[in-house]
């Protein structure tokens, strides 16, 4: 079982390959939108699709995540929280500032 720090930090990492993965499909929709009128009516209408709104999602949860882990490890590269315990503390509101960040984004997208 690993501790609650190497979970985040894990997960801080995977989301930064999420990431990567994710920004050539928001690309290829943007360069779509940009080459013609009809090209910006298809992706407006692929953006009503629950699959491409889901992958949007995603890829934007990816990065909330990716961002609020990396203040985080930061603010530990500056001496804070190197602790077990503030280790700990820090993963648990890496966490919840996440897990709230992330259930934004889902509100204003869908």
């Amino acid at each position: 079982k690993y501790p609650l720090p190497a979970i985040t930090s894990l997960l801080h990492r995977l989301s930064g390959i999420f990431i990567f993965v994710g920004v050539a499909l928001m690309l290829y929709l943007l360069e779509l939108s940009l080459q013609s009128e009809s090209g910006f009516a298809l992706v407006l209408a692929l953006l009503d699709d629950v699959l491409v709104k889901f992958g949007a999602w995603a890829v934007l949860s990816g990065l909330l995540y990716h961002l609020i882990a990396g203040i985080k490890h930061l603010i530990m590269d500056l001496g804070y929280g190197e602790t077990l315990k503030g280790g700990f503390i820090g993963a648990c509101i890496t966490l919840a500032l996440a897990a709230v960040a992330i259930i934004t984004a889902g509100v204003w997208i869908w």
